[in-house]
């Protein structure tokens, strides 16, 4: 039976977003080892539910300590030299950096890497970008230097990202190793369309971490503006604080901006499906180097149209017009325009809410996007 190590951070994120993969991968008859940085009993027993073997590993994602990062790669090394995978796939930054050289180290027959968005080091904020972050992306590129010629496959969900890494620094890799993957998709059958009521007012809601690049700000304050046009106009906020982050909305604001009346705020939520069910329309205002945003996916397999913003991965979600608007980021009064659209036009969030499932149904499915992902791993 062939082997496939899979190398991530966060178990709650190889669980949620390579649940149908390891399951897929498993009926295949391949020994999963699964590689996590971040974890609680919980989810290491919800990942060996699937049918894979959890290993742990120390990795810190922020840190900027290089030897922290190289005993990572070599405890990494240790695992792949004791059990000998026939694949190495490893997802975000940190993981695919140290545990494809780890995996090059001890010989591993395969090796892809898979990059879900550029993240933080290639987003520009409004003011410019901090020189914390300038210095994280200079690294960040020297490493990809040194990574990406020895990838079988390196794997883009969007066809900004690859433009903008490799093709603008000159890195080189292997002749035919970029791939485009598309989203990563959705089990769409936990994600069920359903009209919206069209008996209730208007209601708009915001899924992500309450971070600036997310585009919270923008959304609280097209909000503001809205809501004082259209009292019974409802805006939900979804999501949770980030108070380690720099661009994190406090929680001090945010209480300030609840006592306002201008937005509900749930806070981070379980059922996530019945808010979008219960809301009009999806409204991601981020700048964010977004892979391609699972939240939109959600939105538009449950049937609601998208206002997003014209950036790399937001773009992929949405055909302008059709399923909802692309608005340029930081754009306050554009972004009150699309809302004010559907507020003035209330009968086409179904309409364009059933262009957003259509689009779900061909695009997101994860059944089609992991035989994609199959045939370019090279997994029979």
């Amino acid at each position: 039976m062939k082997k496939i190590f899979l190398i991530g951070s966060t178990a709650s994120n190889l669980y949620l977003f390579r649940k149908d993969f390891i399951i897929s991968c498993v009926e295949k008859n391949y020994v999963v080892y699964s590689l996590i940085s971040e974890y609680n009993d919980e989810w290491i027993k919800k990942i060996e539910s699937l049918g894979s073997k959890v290993l742990v590993y120390n990795l810190s994602r922020a840190g900027l300590n290089p030897l922290s990062d190289i005993k990572s790669m070599m405890e990494i090394k240790s695992y792949i030299e004791k059990y000998q995978p026939d694949l190495v796939f490893s997802f975000f930054t940190k993981p695919l950096i140290y545990g494809s050289l780890a995996a090059k180290l001890a010989k591993t027959p395969k090796v892809i890497g898979m990059i879900e968005g550029l993240g933080s080091p290639f987003t520009t904020h409004r003011h410019g970008q901090n020189f914390k972050m300038k210095i994280v992306r200079f690294f960040q590129i020297s490493l990809y230097r040194v990574v990406f010629p020895f990838l079988d496959k390196i794997i883009f969900l969007n066809k900004d990202d690859p433009i903008d890494l490799i093709e603008k620094n000159k890195i080189y890799h292997k002749p035919n190793a970029v791939d485009i993957l598309g989203p990563i998709g959705l089990s769409l059958e936990d994600y069920p369309y359903k009209r919206w009521d069209e008996t209730q007012d208007i209601s708009f809601i915001f899924i992500a971490r309450l971070l600036a690049e997310k585009g919270v700000y923008e959304y609280l304050e097209s909000a503001k503006i809205v809501k004082s046009k259209y009292p019974n106009v409802k805006f939900k906020i979804i999501g949770g604080l980030d108070t380690e982050n720099p661009y994190g909305l406090s929680k001090e604001k945010l209480d300030v901006i609840i006592a306002t009346g201008v937005i509900e705020y749930p806070g981070f939520v379980s059922n996530v499906i019945e808010h979008i069910a219960q809301s009009a329309v999806f409204v991601l205002p981020s700048y964010y180097r977004e892979g391609v945003p699972r939240s939109t996916q959600e939105a538009m397999a449950v049937g609601r149209p998208v206002i997003t913003t014209n950036v790399p991965g937001c773009r992929d979600t949405v055909v302008d017009g059709a399923n909802g608007f692309l608005v340029p980021k930081w754009d306050i009064d554009v972004l009150v325009e699309k809302m004010c659209f559907f507020i003035e036009n209330p009968e086409q969030v179904n309409i364009m809410g059933l262009e957003s499932y259509k689009i779900a149904i061909e695009k997101f499915d994860v059944h089609t996007v992991n035989k994609k992902l199959f045939r370019i791993l090279g997994i029979d």
